[in-house]
């Protein structure tokens, strides 16, 4: 690594200080009283030599006075600059050491290591709808999955349009769960012009299936505003993918039309899961056209098969895949063209092998008719646990209930899985040998939901808090798997990326300049939120005695990391005066805003002082370190914890709800109101440019 010079931050090895070596051998004695004569000699002295008087004139003087206060200078230059060289490698190795521990986890047990997330547990969570950035995107929760997911051509304004990622600009009437459970069931809505379609997804665990289950996608499609005729004169596009993150092989199935029975479409084998197959099922007249690809940038399949059908319309005048397959595919994308209304079922099965005698009888299970009654019998049970979990009575009308659940329901479809590494910045002037600006932190998992799909389709750090205080109540098992894989992002001093963009997927959805973390940086600790109220929940008696236990372990394991994070707040965020808070990481150099942002509060664009120093007093911080302490308090009471830490967490609360500082560092007198404290003037302007002026 290299500082901003491009010289090295090493420091300067022992025999580079000190030019003689001891190791060496000396000169024999003969040798060293000659070079002792020759030095006597050349220095006009000697212990035999001649006394010699040099005749000096006044000019000769001051030339002689000019050079030595010269030649002293120069010395006091070198042994200053010797030293400030020193003084600034040694900042420069500080920095590299706080970068290193900055990219390294906290010594403690791993929360997802607990009992309670292995076994059944995990198996459960295996598949789901975890890939929140594509309107339709099935995943495992495991680091190089298979991945599921749909696309159809749109048309707007007489141009065809490729759907798959979640966009705005798509300019969807319609999309989002109107139904989901976070485990097995889900039931979305989309509308796109004049399509309009409904994905559902099933999973289950039958006799043959192998580790995580099967699973089935139906996708119904019916006309949206257009007349039945216009529907079944046009043409609909649908695409259905599966591919492997791991690169092995797919076997291509065949395309015949489903009406003889489903039709194997493809197949392979997975580490985790063993054999597997995927089917498809219609009782409609469906045309199937198919390309496979071997590629490792899963982000960019819509591409994929937008050049294909392309390239193969140029050639055919056919809008359809190319019905060809490159060496070593590892990912199989199938067309089917359908008129509307139509109907079809997707099953994935785990396990399988085409001579099983049971694989006809799973297929059956997820298709067709019965498939129709399972969902029904789903999406009955998830509106009644709706109704008793959130107390809902007679005089909520239906369309206040169903905005509720829907409410409910994006918040768990939109729950996610990602791998990867996020990226620490570097300190400023540092870089990589190969120019890059930041470091690794560790290879990671989060399991975890997002703000916004297509905006957002990440883990934000205190977003989660919020969605926990939801989630929480729905499944407790859920959030805690949630959360204990945010805890164990922690890092050796404490703290967390804010903002996690793993994975080549959730990396395609940020702007470069958003992609970097600051280990300065810092976001609303509002896991407290959803960790108090567990705690106060087994008060309660809010859980059953089995869940209730779990809760206790799980609490117990996050207490030493939950201190090393409350340990970092109070050290790096801390203000000029005791009991003070600030948020760094604010842009005291900008000249394009009027208030810099505050990103690391959360509360980005709100205004605060419009000069960013170390003078600033943030109230809202100050509130989140009184309730993270007041939760420390909690979970200690709850686990009977009685130590000097515990007892210093008792100190500091008292401290932080003292109304006499909160008003002396907060309050405006004028106003009643509290306030930040900082540098602020409101005598500026904005210059615009001439021809906005005009």
């Amino acid at each position: 690594m290299t500082g901003g010079s491009g010289g090295t931050t090493r420091r300067p090895s022992a025999a580079s200080r000190s030019r003689g070596d001891p190791s060496s051998s000396a000169p024999d004695p003969d040798a060293r009283r000659a070079a002792a004569a020759a030095a006597a000699r050349r220095s006009g002295r000697g212990d035999h030599g001649p006394l010699r008087v040099m005749a000096v004139s006044a000019r000769t003087l001051l030339l002689l006075g000019i050079a030595s206060v010269a030649l002293l200078s120069f010395a006091f230059l070198a042994y200053t600059g010797g030293w400030w060289q020193a003084e600034a490698e040694s900042e420069g190795a500080a920095a590299l050491r706080r970068m290193a521990r900055s990219v390294t986890p906290l010594d403690a047990p791993r929360m997802m290591d607990l009992p309670q997330f292995q076994g059944g547990h995990k198996e459960s969570l295996y598949w789901g709808t975890y890939r929140p950035n594509v309107y339709l995107g099935i995943r495992a929760r495991t680091p190089l999955s298979l991945i599921a997911g749909l696309m159809w051509i749109g048309v707007k304004n007489g141009q065809y349009f490729i759907r798959h990622v979640c966009q705005d600009s798509d300019e969807l009437s319609k999309y989002g769960w109107a139904d989901h459970n976070g485990r097995d069931y889900g039931r979305q809505e989309l509308t796109d012009q004049g399509l309009h379609l409904t994905t559902s997804f099933l999973k289950e665990k039958g006799d043959g299936s192998g580790y995580g289950g099967d699973w089935a996608v139906r996708l119904d499609a019916k006309n949206e505003g257009s007349s039945l005729s216009e529907a079944q004169e046009s043409t609909t596009h649908l695409f259905f993918y599966i591919a492997d993150e791991a690169g092995k092989l797919i076997t291509m199935g065949s395309h015949e039309p489903p009406s003889r029975g489903p039709v194997l479409l493809a197949s392979g084998s997975h580490e985790e899961i063993g054999d597997w197959e995927l089917y498809l099922r219609s009782e409609d007249n469906l045309e199937i056209h198919r390309a496979g690809f071997q590629t490792s940038s899963m982000h960019n399949l819509s591409d994929l098969v937008q050049h294909a059908l392309v390239t193969n319309a140029r050639q055919s005048g056919n809008l359809n895949l190319p019905d060809m397959a490159e060496d070593s595919s590892n990912a199989m994308i199938y067309q089917v063209s359908i008129k509307l209304p139509a109907k079809i079922d997707i099953v994935f099965l785990s396990g399988a092998g085409s001579k099983n005698p049971m694989t006809a009888e799973r297929v059956n299970r997820l298709t067709g008719p019965m498939l129709s009654t399972r969902l029904k019998s789903k999406q009955k049970d998830f509106e009644e646990r709706y109704d008793q979990i959130f107390n809902i009575n007679n005089k909520i009308v239906s369309k206040e209930l169903s905005v509720g659940r829907a409410a409910l329901s994006s918040l768990l479809g939109g729950i996610g899985y990602f791998y990867g590494q996020s990226k620490i910045a570097l300190p400023k002037g540092f870089s990589q040998k190969n120019g890059d600006k930041y470091i690794p932190y560790w290879p990671a998992a989060l399991y975890t939901a997002v703000p916004s799909r297509s905006f957002f389709p990440r883990g934000f750090l205190w977003d989660e808090g919020f969605h926990q205080l939801v989630i929480w109540r729905w499944d407790a098992h859920i959030s805690m798997d949630i959360i204990g894989h945010w805890l164990d992002l922690i890092n050796a001093d404490g703290w967390i990326p804010r903002e996690q963009i793993l994975g080549a997927e959730a990396l395609s959805k940020v702007p470069e300049e958003f992609v970097l973390q600051y280990p300065s940086n810092g976001n609303p600790p509002t896991l407290f939120l959803a960790l108090r109220d567990l705690a106060s929940g087994i008060h309660a008696h809010q859980f059953s005695d089995e869940e209730a236990e779990k809760i206790s372990t799980f609490l117990k394991r996050a207490y030493v990391r939950l201190n090393s994070w409350f340990q970092w707040f109070n050290s790096t965020q801390s203000g000029k005066y005791e009991g003070t808070f600030f948020w760094h990481g604010r842009d005291n150099m900008t000249t394009r805003e009027l208030n810099p942002k505050t990103l690391t509060s959360g509360l980005d664009d709100y205004p605060r002082a419009s000069h960013p120093n170390d003078e600033e007093r943030h109230v809202d911080l100050r509130c989140w370190m009184l309730l993270a302490t007041n939760c420390m308090r909690s979970i200690a009471g709850f686990l009977k914890m009685d130590s000097s830490l515990e007892k210093d967490y008792y100190k500091l609360s008292d401290q932080l709800s003292d109304f006499e500082t909160l008003n002396k560092m907060h309050l405006d007198d004028k106003t009643g109101a509290y306030f930040d404290f900082g540098n602020h003037t409101e005598k500026v302007g904005v210059a615009l440019p001439l021809s906005l002026v005009i």
